[in-house]
């Protein structure tokens, strides 16, 4: 039976979930990359001019290899945090899609894209888990303690929107956490060992979903589709960019675009270590090609979690096998609760996206930052989610 690693082998912590432990306020930069820094920060004024193109253009072309060889991981992740955010205000701050990147934007982020084994654009991690920083040192992982470190224009909307899933990937740590305490209790035949982590796992997901309901106190909807949504898109089966971005002067790109999926909540690894976890498995169709593509696109330690996760956890045949209806029913609680979170993603994908007003081709209503038609496949797997629930009635397997 394979066995999970510690949580801190996976850069996972209780407290904080996926996101990033150390103190992402705090990191500093070396001198040589002081301008990169000052223009990324000054992204929110550079933006509005119209020509933040020519202005990220002055940037020197700085070769990050020797900064990557000696750096602190927590360093090289602070500078892809300010190269991502500076990539995609290039691409979608002006209102013709390009067809290229500069150099001065292009090798730097391959460089360091390559050394944390991720891809050279924005992702959920640069997005979100690396770029946020508490107000109050001694205080919570919370929507009263947090910000956003790095933004595109500024404003309350787009800090909402990022730090709403702050605040969601910190309370979910718990339930991280707790995930390889019923993998071993179910080991062990602890039955009460394993009611008891579903139990707390169940009242989490109660708090996850409280704080994805809280969205819409702060994040508008024609803000989000109209000033925080463009800058988060990317390249691959995007209207606007055809075969995608040539990266100049990287060597490995061959000067030949390239396709990259964009920024998209579904980076996150909640969800998927969850649907690991519960044994949920979802029907062949594009979106589940889509996901698994995604998973790529997450850090290293998240990517082997998942996966450990989903060869360790013998959850639902243990429970299925039991003759105790509260087990199964523990179960059910945690399937269904993560069924509502996915509804409450679908409805809001309607609101914050459907039923608006598309005003680009690479803003498109029906399309996903990622590229793919989401509407039609975020129902399917809600409802293939529930699909796993377990006959609390009968005893044996359902």
């Amino acid at each position: 039976m394979p066995t999970l690693k510690p949580l801190d082998q996976y850069d996972i912590s209780r407290d904080r979930g996926f996101l990033c432990r150390h103190d992402a306020g705090a990191v500093t930069l070396p001198a040589e990359l002081q301008p990169a820094v000052d223009a990324a920060m000054a992204l929110p004024h550079s933006i509005v001019t119209g020509r933040v193109r020519e202005i990220l253009a002055r940037l020197p072309v700085i070769d990050v290899t020797s900064f990557c060889e000696t750096a602190s991981d927590e360093q090289i992740r602070k500078a892809f945090v300010h190269y991502t955010f500076m990539i995609q205000s290039w691409v979608w701050g002006e209102r013709d899609a390009p067809i290229s990147l500069p150099e001065c934007l292009a090798k730097p982020a391959w460089q360091l894209a390559d050394a944390l084994d991720s891809k050279p654009l924005l992702t959920y991690a640069t997005y979100v888990l690396d770029n946020w920083a508490k107000i109050d040192a001694d205080g919570p992982v919370d929507l009263s303690n947090v910000y956003m470190i790095q933004p595109f224009l500024s404003g309350e909307d787009e800090a909402w929107f990022v730090l709403v899933q702050v605040a969601i990937e910190a309370r979910a740590g718990d339930m991280l956490a707790t995930i390889p305490e019923v993998i071993a209790a179910c080991e062990a035949n602890d039955a009460p060992a394993v009611a008891a982590g579903l139990a707390r796992m169940s009242e989490g997901w109660d708090a996850v979903n409280a704080i994805f309901d809280r969205m819409p106190e702060r994040c508008d909807p024609y803000i989000y589709f109209n000033r925080v949504r463009p800058y988060i898109h990317g390249w691959k089966d995007n209207p606007a960019l055809g075969d995608g971005l040539i990266y100049e002067g990287v060597p490995a790109g061959e000067n030949k675009p390239q396709a990259f999926r964009g920024q998209t909540g579904s980076q996150s690894s909640i969800v998927p270590t969850m649907d690991a976890f519960l044994s949920i498995s979802h029907a062949d169709d594009p979106l589940r090609h889509y996901l698994e593509e995604l998973h790529a696109y997450r850090p290293t330690g998240h990517r082997a979690f998942i996966e450990d996760v989903r060869a360790a956890s013998t959850l639902r045949d243990w429970v299925s096998q039991q003759g105790d209806a509260a087990t199964r029913q523990l179960y059910n609680d945690n399937v269904m609760k993560l069924a509502r979170f996915r509804t409450r993603h679908l409805e809001y994908a309607a609101t914050y996206i459907n039923k608006q007003a598309g005003n680009s081709p690479g803003n498109d209503t029906d399309v996903g930052t990622g590229g793919t038609p989401f509407m039609k496949y975020l129902k399917k797997h809600r409802d293939e989610a529930e699909a796993h629930l377990l006959d609390v009635e009968k005893e044996g397997v359902s």
